[in-house]
Protein backbone atom coordinates (compact mmCIF):
# COMPACT_ATOMS: atom_id res chain seq x y z
CA UNK A 1 0.00 0.00 0.00
CA UNK A 2 1.12 3.60 -0.50
CA UNK A 3 2.34 5.05 2.80
CA UNK A 4 2.15 8.76 1.95
CA UNK A 5 2.15 11.28 -0.86
CA UNK A 6 5.32 13.16 -1.63
CA UNK A 7 8.88 12.33 -2.67
CA UNK A 8 9.28 9.66 -0.01
CA UNK A 9 6.31 7.56 -1.18
CA UNK A 10 7.03 3.83 -1.22
CA UNK A 11 5.64 1.35 -3.74
CA UNK A 12 4.04 -2.01 -3.02
CA UNK A 13 7.44 -3.68 -3.44
CA UNK A 14 9.07 -1.36 -0.92
CA UNK A 15 11.28 0.42 -3.48
CA UNK A 16 11.67 4.13 -4.07
CA UNK A 17 9.38 6.08 -6.37
CA UNK A 18 9.46 4.62 -9.92
CA UNK A 19 10.21 6.88 -12.85
CA UNK A 20 6.98 6.05 -14.64
CA UNK A 21 3.53 4.74 -13.71
CA UNK A 22 0.95 3.46 -16.19
CA UNK A 23 -2.69 3.79 -15.09
CA UNK A 24 -5.05 1.52 -17.06
CA UNK A 25 -8.80 1.66 -16.29
CA UNK A 26 -10.49 -1.54 -17.44
CA UNK A 27 -14.10 -2.66 -17.69
CA UNK A 28 -14.86 -6.05 -19.25
CA UNK A 29 -11.56 -6.21 -21.12
CA UNK A 30 -10.72 -9.91 -20.72
CA UNK A 31 -9.90 -10.20 -24.42
CA UNK A 32 -7.41 -7.32 -24.40
CA UNK A 33 -5.89 -6.92 -20.97
CA UNK A 34 -3.09 -9.51 -21.09
CA UNK A 35 -1.83 -8.27 -24.44
CA UNK A 36 -2.08 -4.70 -23.18
CA UNK A 37 0.00 -5.54 -20.09
CA UNK A 38 2.64 -7.28 -22.20
CA UNK A 39 2.96 -4.31 -24.55
CA UNK A 40 2.94 -1.73 -21.76
CA UNK A 41 5.57 -3.66 -19.79
CA UNK A 42 7.80 -3.93 -22.87
CA UNK A 43 7.45 -0.20 -23.50
CA UNK A 44 8.22 0.60 -19.87
CA UNK A 45 11.37 -1.55 -19.98
CA UNK A 46 12.41 0.29 -23.14
CA UNK A 47 11.87 3.82 -21.81
CA UNK A 48 12.86 3.84 -18.13
CA UNK A 49 14.73 1.88 -15.49
CA UNK A 50 11.89 1.61 -12.98
CA UNK A 51 8.16 1.53 -13.69
CA UNK A 52 4.86 0.20 -12.41
CA UNK A 53 1.48 -0.62 -13.94
CA UNK A 54 -1.77 0.14 -12.11
CA UNK A 55 -4.82 -1.66 -13.51
CA UNK A 56 -8.14 -0.42 -12.15
CA UNK A 57 -10.94 -2.94 -12.65
CA UNK A 58 -14.14 -0.91 -12.80
CA UNK A 59 -16.62 -3.59 -11.80
CA UNK A 60 -15.98 -6.01 -14.66
CA UNK A 61 -18.43 -8.90 -15.05
CA UNK A 62 -16.03 -11.04 -17.10
CA UNK A 63 -12.63 -12.57 -16.40
CA UNK A 64 -10.66 -9.31 -16.47
CA UNK A 65 -9.62 -9.62 -12.81
CA UNK A 66 -8.47 -13.23 -13.22
CA UNK A 67 -6.50 -12.31 -16.33
CA UNK A 68 -4.69 -9.49 -14.54
CA UNK A 69 -3.90 -11.72 -11.55
CA UNK A 70 -2.27 -14.23 -13.87
CA UNK A 71 -0.20 -11.63 -15.74
CA UNK A 72 3.45 -12.64 -16.03
CA UNK A 73 5.38 -9.51 -17.03
CA UNK A 74 8.66 -8.08 -15.69
CA UNK A 75 7.08 -4.75 -14.66
CA UNK A 76 5.23 -4.78 -11.31
CA UNK A 77 1.46 -4.84 -11.84
CA UNK A 78 -0.95 -3.64 -9.14
CA UNK A 79 -4.63 -4.48 -9.55
CA UNK A 80 -7.23 -2.26 -7.91
CA UNK A 81 -10.63 -3.95 -7.94
CA UNK A 82 -13.42 -1.45 -7.37
CA UNK A 83 -16.46 -2.68 -5.47
CA UNK A 84 -18.74 -1.95 -8.46
CA UNK A 85 -18.79 0.01 -11.69
CA UNK A 86 -18.17 3.66 -10.78
CA UNK A 87 -17.38 4.90 -14.30
CA UNK A 88 -14.16 5.61 -16.13
CA UNK A 89 -13.58 9.02 -14.52
CA UNK A 90 -13.56 7.55 -11.03
CA UNK A 91 -11.48 4.58 -12.14
CA UNK A 92 -8.86 6.99 -13.44
CA UNK A 93 -8.85 8.85 -10.12
CA UNK A 94 -8.43 5.58 -8.22
CA UNK A 95 -5.41 4.78 -10.39
CA UNK A 96 -3.89 8.23 -9.96
CA UNK A 97 -4.34 7.97 -6.19
CA UNK A 98 -2.46 4.68 -6.15
CA UNK A 99 0.24 5.56 -8.72
CA UNK A 100 3.59 6.53 -7.23
CA UNK A 101 5.65 7.36 -10.33
CA UNK A 102 7.38 10.66 -10.94
CA UNK A 103 5.42 10.74 -14.21
CA UNK A 104 2.10 9.01 -14.89
CA UNK A 105 0.67 7.80 -18.20
CA UNK A 106 -3.08 7.16 -18.50
CA UNK A 107 -3.88 4.55 -21.12
CA UNK A 108 -7.05 2.74 -22.19
CA UNK A 109 -7.07 -1.06 -22.02
CA UNK A 110 -8.52 -1.61 -25.50
CA UNK A 111 -5.22 -1.29 -27.44
CA UNK A 112 -6.58 1.50 -29.64
CA UNK A 113 -3.91 3.97 -28.55
CA UNK A 114 -0.55 2.89 -30.00
CA UNK A 115 2.21 2.83 -27.38
CA UNK A 116 4.70 4.34 -29.82
CA UNK A 117 3.26 7.73 -28.91
CA UNK A 118 4.53 7.32 -25.35
CA UNK A 119 8.04 7.83 -26.78
CA UNK A 120 6.97 11.23 -28.11
CA UNK A 121 5.33 12.07 -24.79
CA UNK A 122 8.54 11.27 -22.92
CA UNK A 123 10.53 13.48 -25.30
CA UNK A 124 8.25 16.45 -24.61
CA UNK A 125 8.28 15.66 -20.90
CA UNK A 126 12.08 15.77 -20.83
CA UNK A 127 11.89 19.09 -22.71
CA UNK A 128 10.03 20.57 -19.75
CA UNK A 129 6.34 19.99 -20.53
CA UNK A 130 4.38 18.91 -17.47
CA UNK A 131 1.45 17.42 -19.38
CA UNK A 132 1.51 15.85 -22.84
CA UNK A 133 -1.89 14.78 -24.11
CA UNK A 134 -3.19 13.01 -27.20
CA UNK A 135 -5.74 14.46 -29.60
CA UNK A 136 -7.45 12.46 -32.32
CA UNK A 137 -5.87 13.08 -35.70
CA UNK A 138 -9.25 12.59 -37.37
CA UNK A 139 -12.77 11.28 -36.77
CA UNK A 140 -13.36 9.76 -40.19
CA UNK A 141 -14.39 6.45 -38.61
CA UNK A 142 -17.33 8.09 -36.81
CA UNK A 143 -20.77 8.93 -38.08
CA UNK A 144 -21.66 12.38 -39.39
CA UNK A 145 -24.00 12.96 -36.44
CA UNK A 146 -21.41 12.03 -33.82
CA UNK A 147 -18.71 14.22 -35.40
CA UNK A 148 -20.96 17.27 -35.47
CA UNK A 149 -22.37 16.69 -31.99
CA UNK A 150 -18.81 16.44 -30.67
CA UNK A 151 -17.87 19.73 -32.32
CA UNK A 152 -20.99 21.37 -30.89
CA UNK A 153 -20.12 20.08 -27.42
CA UNK A 154 -16.62 21.59 -27.45
CA UNK A 155 -18.00 24.90 -28.72
CA UNK A 156 -20.51 24.96 -25.87
CA UNK A 157 -17.76 24.14 -23.36
CA UNK A 158 -15.78 27.15 -24.54
CA UNK A 159 -18.65 29.63 -24.09
CA UNK A 160 -17.87 31.86 -21.12
CA UNK A 161 -15.09 29.58 -19.91
CA UNK A 162 -11.86 30.94 -18.41
CA UNK A 163 -9.86 27.95 -19.66
CA UNK A 164 -9.84 25.78 -22.75
CA UNK A 165 -10.86 22.15 -23.06
CA UNK A 166 -8.88 21.01 -26.12
CA UNK A 167 -11.09 19.65 -28.88
CA UNK A 168 -10.77 15.91 -29.52
CA UNK A 169 -8.42 15.48 -26.53
CA UNK A 170 -8.25 12.00 -25.02
CA UNK A 171 -7.49 10.63 -21.58
CA UNK A 172 -4.32 9.16 -23.09
CA UNK A 173 -1.67 11.48 -21.66
CA UNK A 174 1.52 11.79 -19.65
CA UNK A 175 1.51 13.96 -16.52
CA UNK A 176 4.22 15.07 -14.16
CA UNK A 177 3.84 14.28 -10.45
CA UNK A 178 2.92 17.93 -9.78
CA UNK A 179 -0.08 17.66 -12.16
CA UNK A 180 -1.20 14.40 -10.54
CA UNK A 181 -1.00 15.92 -7.07
CA UNK A 182 -3.03 18.93 -8.23
CA UNK A 183 -5.77 16.63 -9.59
CA UNK A 184 -5.82 14.59 -6.38
CA UNK A 185 -6.26 17.75 -4.31
CA UNK A 186 -9.54 18.60 -6.07
CA UNK A 187 -12.42 17.60 -3.76
CA UNK A 188 -15.29 17.28 -6.25
CA UNK A 189 -16.97 13.93 -6.92
CA UNK A 190 -18.78 14.63 -10.22
CA UNK A 191 -15.63 14.53 -12.28
CA UNK A 192 -15.24 15.43 -15.92
CA UNK A 193 -11.55 14.64 -16.33
CA UNK A 194 -10.97 16.40 -19.65
CA UNK A 195 -12.21 19.60 -18.02
CA UNK A 196 -10.09 19.06 -14.91
CA UNK A 197 -6.95 18.51 -17.00
CA UNK A 198 -7.51 21.91 -18.59
CA UNK A 199 -8.51 23.60 -15.32
CA UNK A 200 -5.34 22.70 -13.39
CA UNK A 201 -3.23 24.26 -16.13
CA UNK A 202 0.54 23.57 -16.17
CA UNK A 203 2.75 23.64 -19.23
CA UNK A 204 1.01 21.38 -21.75
CA UNK A 205 1.36 20.27 -25.34
CA UNK A 206 -0.86 18.20 -27.63
CA UNK A 207 0.26 15.44 -29.97
CA UNK A 208 -2.01 14.07 -32.73
CA UNK A 209 -2.58 10.31 -32.64
CA UNK A 210 -4.13 7.88 -35.08
CA UNK A 211 -6.20 5.28 -33.25
CA UNK A 212 -6.08 1.62 -34.11
CA UNK A 213 -9.10 -0.66 -34.28
CA UNK A 214 -10.02 -2.64 -31.19
CA UNK A 215 -8.71 -6.18 -31.34
CA UNK A 216 -11.40 -7.54 -29.00
CA UNK A 217 -14.70 -6.39 -27.53
CA UNK A 218 -16.76 -3.28 -28.15
CA UNK A 219 -16.63 0.30 -26.97
CA UNK A 220 -18.23 0.90 -23.56
CA UNK A 221 -19.50 4.37 -24.53
CA UNK A 222 -22.77 4.36 -26.44
CA UNK A 223 -24.75 7.46 -27.40
CA UNK A 224 -26.54 7.54 -24.05
CA UNK A 225 -23.28 7.30 -22.11
CA UNK A 226 -21.63 9.98 -24.22
CA UNK A 227 -24.61 12.31 -23.79
CA UNK A 228 -24.55 11.85 -20.01
CA UNK A 229 -20.79 12.41 -19.97
CA UNK A 230 -21.13 15.58 -22.03
CA UNK A 231 -23.87 16.93 -19.79
CA UNK A 232 -21.67 16.31 -16.75
CA UNK A 233 -18.96 18.37 -18.41
CA UNK A 234 -21.29 21.24 -19.23
CA UNK A 235 -22.79 21.45 -15.75
CA UNK A 236 -19.41 21.00 -14.03
CA UNK A 237 -17.54 23.76 -15.82
CA UNK A 238 -20.08 26.17 -17.27
CA UNK A 239 -23.06 28.10 -15.94
CA UNK A 240 -24.32 29.32 -19.30
CA UNK A 241 -27.23 26.80 -19.45
CA UNK A 242 -28.71 28.67 -16.50
CA UNK A 243 -28.01 32.03 -18.10
CA UNK A 244 -29.57 30.94 -21.38
CA UNK A 245 -32.90 30.29 -19.72
CA UNK A 246 -32.67 33.61 -17.91
CA UNK A 247 -32.19 35.26 -21.30
CA UNK A 248 -35.07 33.30 -22.85
CA UNK A 249 -37.31 34.25 -19.93
CA UNK A 250 -36.40 37.92 -20.34
CA UNK A 251 -37.10 37.86 -24.07
CA UNK A 252 -40.46 36.15 -23.59
CA UNK A 253 -41.41 38.63 -20.86
CA UNK A 254 -40.48 41.54 -23.15
CA UNK A 255 -42.58 40.15 -26.01
CA UNK A 256 -45.52 39.55 -23.68
CA UNK A 257 -45.36 43.17 -22.47
CA UNK A 258 -45.19 44.48 -26.04
CA UNK A 259 -48.08 42.21 -27.02
CA UNK A 260 -50.14 43.45 -24.05
CA UNK A 261 -49.50 47.05 -25.11
CA UNK A 262 -50.57 46.22 -28.68
CA UNK A 263 -53.79 44.52 -27.49
CA UNK A 264 -54.62 47.53 -25.29
CA UNK A 265 -54.13 49.98 -28.16
CA UNK A 266 -56.05 47.80 -30.61
CA UNK A 267 -58.95 47.40 -28.20
CA UNK A 268 -59.16 51.15 -27.55
CA UNK A 269 -59.17 51.93 -31.28
CA UNK A 270 -61.08 49.05 -32.92
CA UNK A 271 -62.79 47.36 -30.01
CA UNK A 272 -62.50 43.77 -28.76
CA UNK A 273 -62.51 40.73 -31.06
CA UNK A 274 -63.78 37.26 -30.23
CA UNK A 275 -61.07 35.61 -28.04
CA UNK A 276 -58.78 33.22 -29.89
CA UNK A 277 -58.80 30.02 -27.84
CA UNK A 278 -56.37 28.21 -30.13
CA UNK A 279 -53.81 30.99 -29.79
CA UNK A 280 -54.25 31.01 -26.03
CA UNK A 281 -53.82 27.22 -25.82
CA UNK A 282 -50.64 27.26 -27.88
CA UNK A 283 -49.21 30.07 -25.75
CA UNK A 284 -49.98 28.26 -22.50
CA UNK A 285 -48.41 25.00 -23.64
CA UNK A 286 -45.38 26.79 -25.10
CA UNK A 287 -44.68 28.77 -21.95
CA UNK A 288 -45.33 25.68 -19.80
CA UNK A 289 -42.77 23.72 -21.81
CA UNK A 290 -40.21 26.49 -21.47
CA UNK A 291 -40.73 26.56 -17.71
CA UNK A 292 -40.37 22.79 -17.35
CA UNK A 293 -37.17 22.74 -19.39
CA UNK A 294 -35.67 25.56 -17.35
CA UNK A 295 -36.67 23.84 -14.11
CA UNK A 296 -35.04 20.65 -15.42
CA UNK A 297 -31.76 22.45 -16.10
CA UNK A 298 -31.86 24.00 -12.65
CA UNK A 299 -32.60 20.56 -11.20
CA UNK A 300 -29.47 19.14 -12.84
CA UNK A 301 -27.32 21.71 -11.07
CA UNK A 302 -29.12 21.17 -7.77
CA UNK A 303 -28.70 17.40 -8.12
CA UNK A 304 -24.96 17.77 -8.54
CA UNK A 305 -24.79 20.09 -5.54
CA UNK A 306 -26.74 17.47 -3.54
CA UNK A 307 -24.22 14.79 -4.56
CA UNK A 308 -21.29 16.95 -3.47
CA UNK A 309 -22.91 17.87 -0.15
CA UNK A 310 -23.44 14.21 0.79
CA UNK A 311 -19.68 13.75 0.72
CA UNK A 312 -19.67 10.12 -0.39
CA UNK A 313 -16.39 8.88 -1.90
CA UNK A 314 -16.24 8.78 -5.67
CA UNK A 315 -15.21 5.12 -5.61
CA UNK A 316 -14.52 2.23 -3.23
CA UNK A 317 -11.49 -0.03 -3.64
CA UNK A 318 -12.63 -3.53 -2.68
CA UNK A 319 -9.27 -5.19 -3.16
CA UNK A 320 -5.66 -4.33 -4.01
CA UNK A 321 -3.59 -7.15 -5.45
CA UNK A 322 0.00 -7.40 -6.58
CA UNK A 323 -0.25 -9.52 -9.73
CA UNK A 324 1.85 -12.35 -11.11
CA UNK A 325 5.33 -13.27 -9.87
CA UNK A 326 5.67 -9.98 -8.02
CA UNK A 327 3.48 -11.39 -5.21
CA UNK A 328 6.26 -13.80 -4.35
CA UNK A 329 8.83 -11.02 -4.63
CA UNK A 330 6.88 -8.89 -2.14
CA UNK A 331 6.46 -11.77 0.34
CA UNK A 332 10.14 -12.61 0.12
Amino acid sequence: MTTQRGDTTQTALGTDRPELSFVIPAHNEEGNILETLKRVSAKAQELVTTAEIIVVDDGSADATVAKVKSADVPTPVVLLRLSRNFGKEQAIMAGLERATGQAVVILDADLQEPLRYVDTMMEHYRDGYEMVYAVRDNREDESFAKRNLTKAFYRMMSVGSKFTVPEDARDFRLMDRAVVEALLDLPERNRFMKGLYGWVGFRSIAIPVVLEKRTEGETKFGFRGLFSHAFTGLTSFTSWPLRVWTLIGGILALFSILYAVWITIRTLIWGADVPGWSTLTVAVFFLGGIQLISIGVLGEYLGRIFTEVKGRPGYIVAEEILAGDHVAAKDA
